[in-house]
This record gives C-alpha cells, structure tokens and sequence, in this order.
C-alpha cells in the first residue's frame, strides 16, 4: 500500500480547516498549523462574533417597536457583560466544533508560527521550541488582519480595531467609526442600536463603495432613522485625548473641523497576512496588493505550494476561501478540479440586510451589455409587513437577449438568506423566466426574488406595472 501524500496546511481558518478535512476525507495525512485561532478571524474576532452582537442589537431595537403589535415592554436593560458572554459561548461551541472535526479526522494540529524553509519543509515555532515538518505540498491560508491607519494606531482602549469592538467592556456614549464599508456600517448600526451616537467617517462619496449603489440609498436611509451621522469625502487625520474626550481631527470638502467622541473604531478595510512566512525562500512574491497569485487550481507558480483564503485575493469572504480549500485539496489528491465559480455572493449585516451577486448595472453599461431590470419593494410583501420590516427590495438583472439572470441585488429583511437562490439560478446559468416560473411558498419572503425576476417582463402580480 502506497504511503499517502503528507500536507502541511498553514492557518486553520475557513479556508485552511475545511481544506485540511477535505484533504483528510481523500486519504491523506495532514498536519494543521495555527498561531492564534482554530477556527481563524471569521469564527473568533470576526463574522460570528459580529453577527452575535449584531443579532442583539437588533432583538433590543424590535422589543422597542413592539407596542405596534400589542407588546409593550418596560424598563429593558443591557447587561452588556452578559452580552459579551454569551457572543463567547457561541464562539467557543463553535471553535470546539472545528477542533473535534479536525482531530475526528486524525488532522494533527500544531500551535505556532509557522514559517517556510524550502518547498518541503514547514518550520514551527511552538511553545516548546521549533519544530520541523516534512511534506510533500504545503497550503498556505493565513488569513488577513485590519488595516491600521497613520494617526490611529490600534491599542483597543481609544482606538478599537475590529477585534476590539466585538469585545466592550461598556456601550460607548459617543463613537466614531472610520470607514463607512461594510465592516464599519455593520458594527457602527450595531452600536446605534445598543444606545451609542455614531459618527461614520467616509473617504468616498456615499456609504458602501463598490455597492449597488440603489440598496445603499436604503441604508443610508436607514442610517438617518437611527441617528447615525455619515460625514463622505472625509478624512480622519488623527487624534488626541483631552480628560475623558477624544477629540478626532477631520478634514472635508470644507475644511478642517474636530469631532468629539468617547471610543474610536478604525475599519477601514483588512490586508493579507504573509508576515514571516518564508515566501522568498521557496521563490514567491506577493502583488502589489499584498496578494499570492494562483492559477485556477490554486497553486502558486511553486507547483506544490498552494494559495487559498484571504491571501490568494479578492474578495476577501469566508465562504471564497472556503470553496477555494475545496479546490486545492482535490487538486492536491490527484483530482480533476478547479475553481470555476460564475460568481460569489456577497452578504452584509447591515439595517436593513443588504446581499448581492453577480453584475451590477453599471459594470454591464461600462461593458455594453444590454440588460433588463426588475424589481420588488418588500412593502408589497405580507410577510415582510408581518415581521415589520418592509424597508428595501429585490432587484433581478437579466440579459436583454437571452433572459439569463446575470446579477440580484437585495436590499431588505433576511436577505442574507435569501441570496443563496439568485447564487444558485447564476451558477447554473438559468433565466428570469425560470425564476419566475419557480413557484415560492406563501407567504414568504423569497416570493420577492419571484416577482422580481416576472418584473424584469413587466408581469409582476402584486406592483402595478404600467406597459413600456
């Protein structure tokens, strides 16, 4: 019996855990190396712990709205000690979960540093000392880390990252947010809603840059209503403390202005994280973004050596990584596989929801695609009207030609959830009509997703359509 290929797999987040199972499911022998997190940023300091709070956020600004339905709730408090307890809970099920999987799979896990000595060779830096593995092909899925900018250098006591905004130790009076992407608009709209006054810087014209830019007139709508200040083409310059005050310095379209606050959170974005890997040992170099090129079986130009996650390029998603470990490890067991996706969803946990995949209307008028587009506002939809959410819609881009659904952008009550059907009728290259055709269960929210894609032929029930 052959020996089976070993795998040294470098960082066990979404990317680098689901590859190392996959590699374990085809037989082979694989050791995991991780410095900080099994279950990496995405399960410890980012998507799950943010969706936690975030969840809380919302349940407290519904108990507030209930009186509509008849619920009238008094004196409601946050125990915000308990809150951060229970987001660690969830954390710590979670991270437990990946460690069994992994050692369910005889997947050897090692705490350390890795580091690269030559395409065979991992060297560990462990509690214990160093550490030398052997292997026939290495993964590299490091992950990425925030962006730090000049004036606000990370401390999590003034300027949280991140990582330090899903761990409060109290709800601050004042906070200005630095970026108004998705990560900033998430926690920033969190934090409106558990009591905080926030002010979001953005160096852009408009919130949520690259986005669907009808939806983002939904969340800045929605911005407003919570009292959230959004302050575009602006730039923080610094800061400095005076007493118990931050004082944040900014510049703008008008000039130079402060804006006082008591906690300061910097999301400005995140970079990959390729520090002391080893790269120039084996012959690989990052781009000029910080990323690993790959081709489209993940590897690097070293034919053993294979890239996935957040260091092999944009987007920067979870669920990217995830799929391009799947890739690599079939790859690496000898099959014929490689990453061929149509498109990738993208999800954000703002107020409302906000989902989108595949093209926007402006990047198919750029290309000269001509295109078709149908919506569906969730005010016509009865089961948004019963959840009380009825702010935002459903817009279906279709081919003008062939009727192919080449983009859905969403804007609105769970839709998070729901982009996983327009992800699927793209992938499988299927048409406005077969969407529409489709029928949904009533009364649910996915029943927009149908009338959107019947208002793409101007047939949508339950809108009134005046004939073009």
């Amino acid at each position: 019996m052959a020996t089976p290929r070993s795998v040294v797999v470098l960082g066990a987040g979404p990317a680098g855990y689901v590859c190392a199972i996959r590699l374990a499911q085809y037989g082979l022998k694989v050791t995991v190396v991780e410095k900080q997190y099994v279950g990496g940023t995405c399960l410890n300091v980012g998507c799950i712990p943010s969706k936690a709070l975030i969840a809380a956020g919302s349940l407290k600004e519904r108990i507030a709205h209930a009186s509509a339905m008849g619920i009238t709730a008094d004196n409601v408090k946050l125990d915000v000690t308990k809150l951060v307890e229970w987001k660690k809970g969830i954390v710590a099920k979670l991270t437990g979960g990946v460690a069994g999987l992994l050692k369910n799979h005889k997947v050897e896990l090692v705490n350390g540093a890795g580091s690269i000595v030559d395409r065979n060779t991992v060297s560990v830096a462990t509690a214990e000392g160093a550490r030398t593995l052997k292997c026939d092909d290495i993964v590299i899925a490091t992950g990425s880390v925030p962006i730090a900018i000049p004036g606000f250098p990370f401390d999590e006591k003034d300027v949280w990252s991140s990582t330090g905004a899903l761990a409060p130790a109290s709800i601050p009076g004042r906070l200005v947010v630095i970026g108004g992407g998705y990560i900033g608009l998430e926690l920033g709209m969190m934090y409106a809603k558990l009591g905080s006054e926030v002010t979001v810087l953005e160096a852009t014209p408009g919130a949520l840059p690259g986005q669907d830019r009808d939806c983002v007139k939904v969340i800045e709508r929605s911005m407003k209503k919570l009292g959230m200040k959004l302050l575009t083409e602006t730039f923080a310059q610094g800061y400095e403390r005076k007493g118990a005050e931050l004082h944040v310095k900014i510049k703008t379209k008008t000039g130079e202005q402060v804006v006082v606050c008591d906690q300061i959170a910097s999301m400005v974005g995140r970079k990959p994280y390729s520090e002391g890997l080893g790269l120039e040992k084996v012959g690989l170099a990052l781009d000029p973004k910080g990323f690993l090129p790959v081709d489209r079986q993940m590897r690097t130009k070293v034919a053993n050596i294979y890239a996935i996650g957040d260091i092999a390029g944009q987007p920067m998603l979870a669920h990217k990584g995830s799929k391009e470990g799947l890739v690599a490890a079939a790859v690496i067991a000898g099959h014929k596989e490689e990453y061929d996706v149509r498109c990738v969803p993208a999800v954000i946990f703002t107020a409302p929801e906000m989902a989108s995949v595949g093209a926007q209307e402006a990047e198919l008028t750029a290309k000269g695609v001509a295109f078709k587009v149908g919506t569906f506002p969730f005010a016509a939809s009865g089961r948004a009207m019963s959840l009380m959410e009825t702010d935002g819609f459903v817009k279906v881009i279709a081919d003008a030609k062939t009727d192919e659904i080449l983009g859905v952008h969403m804007v609105g009550p769970e839709v998070t959830e729901l982009v996983a059907e327009a992800a699927l009728a793209i992938e499988l290259g299927a048409t406005a009509e077969d969407l529409a055709r489709t029928i949904h269960a009533h009364p649910t929210l996915p029943e927009a997703m149908m009338e959107a894609a019947e208002s793409v032929h101007g047939m949508a029930v339950h809108i009134f359509q005046p004939k073009r």
